[in-house]
């Protein structure tokens, strides 16, 4: 008899669709390491095991575990050794610095106006110093050229006028060389930093597989089983429905047709009835359409009934009574 398809298992289609899955992934994987060959060296890739994991079933999965291999051309590799001592020393270094600064910057940064004035002094003592002594003597002869007794108060006022023209000297050295003195005095603090970050910092060797062209990676893509099982089970379900359509409309045939096989060919059976007739496809001699319907001697067997002869000698069926 004819039946409507079952539905597909959800849970073997969900496990066909992960096999198939993870069979696209390795399949990608494999033709996406591709081994390299540069100036600078090699690049290989090796399956070197596997690994095991549990799919949604419950039941392991075995997937290959590969691991690339980097070689250097010889001179890349003697570069890379020469770097790495280098980088070593460096290092060493680095650490010795590191340990002698650790007590010069735990004292924070701090700079004042007393600072300034030093840094002042400092800078006027070589010239501007031995200028304003130049001065003073200078002024001492024209004074006494002038008949000016030293301790008069002549004297006395041009020594003191010569005294705070020193004094606003130096005071505006001071302060227009603030900023000056607080940038020595803070590159000064600092100083031991930059050189620690120089010595830390430095050039690696440029990894090989990096160096060549990039690697076009191919795309594979994946089988949509879950959507053949679907379009599968649809196209089941539609030739079912038809067929059942087809069957229904021949049973309610108020007529009686020409059901003999002498009369047909390319026979088939699809199915049958509710009560064991069977059904068959077919085409009658001379005609391609395809019918659907019973064979008079099936139907004879059963419920004779239901067939009579015509003059011409071929059994007819009255599909009302065929059960």
């Amino acid at each position: 008899m004819i039946s409507t398809p079952a539905p597909p298992d959800p849970w073997k289609t969900a496990e066909a669709q992960s096999q198939w899955n993870t069979t696209t992934a390795q399949t990608q994987q494999a033709l996406n390491m591709v081994n390299q060959v540069t100036p600078w060296g090699n690049v290989n890739y090796d399956q070197t095991g596997t690994q095991t994991i549990i799919g949604a079933d419950g039941r392991p999965i075995s997937v290959p575990q590969y691991t690339a291999t980097t070689t250097l051309s010889p001179e890349q590799q003697g570069i890379l050794d020469q770097t790495q001592q280098a980088q070593g020393n460096i290092a060493g270094l680095a650490a010795d610095q590191s340990a002698a600064m650790r007590e010069r910057l735990a004292q924070p940064f701090e700079f004042t106006n007393r600072d300034a004035e030093l840094w002042a002094y400092d800078l006027a003592s070589p010239r501007i110093l031995e200028q304003q002594r130049q001065n003073e003597e200078r002024l001492r002869s024209i004074l006494a050229n002038k008949g000016i007794r030293e301790g008069s108060a002549a004297w006395n006022a041009e020594m003191q006028r010569l005294t705070q023209a020193n004094s606003d000297q130096l005071n505006q050295l001071a302060l227009a060389g603030r900023g000056q003195a607080y940038g020595e005095a803070r590159d000064q603090y600092t100083l031991p930093i930059n050189s620690l970050t120089a010595l830390m910092s430095g050039t690696q060797i440029a990894n090989p597989a990096q160096m060549g062209a990039s690697t076009p990676q191919t795309g594979v893509a994946g089988v949509d089983y879950t959507g053949l099982v679907k379009d599968k089970y649809n196209a089941e379900l539609q030739a079912s429905q038809a067929a059942m359509g087809g069957l229904f409309g021949l049973l309610s045939a108020p007529f009686m047709m020409f059901s003999d096989r002498r009369l047909k060919e390319n026979v088939e059976r699809v199915g049958e009835t509710d009560e064991g007739t069977p059904i068959y496809t077919y085409n009658y001699k001379g005609d391609p359409q395809i019918h659907m319907g019973v064979m008079a001697q099936d139907v004879e067997k059963e419920n004779p009934d239901a067939v009579v002869t015509h003059p011409s000698g071929f059994k007819m069926v009255d599909y009302r009574e065929v059960g």
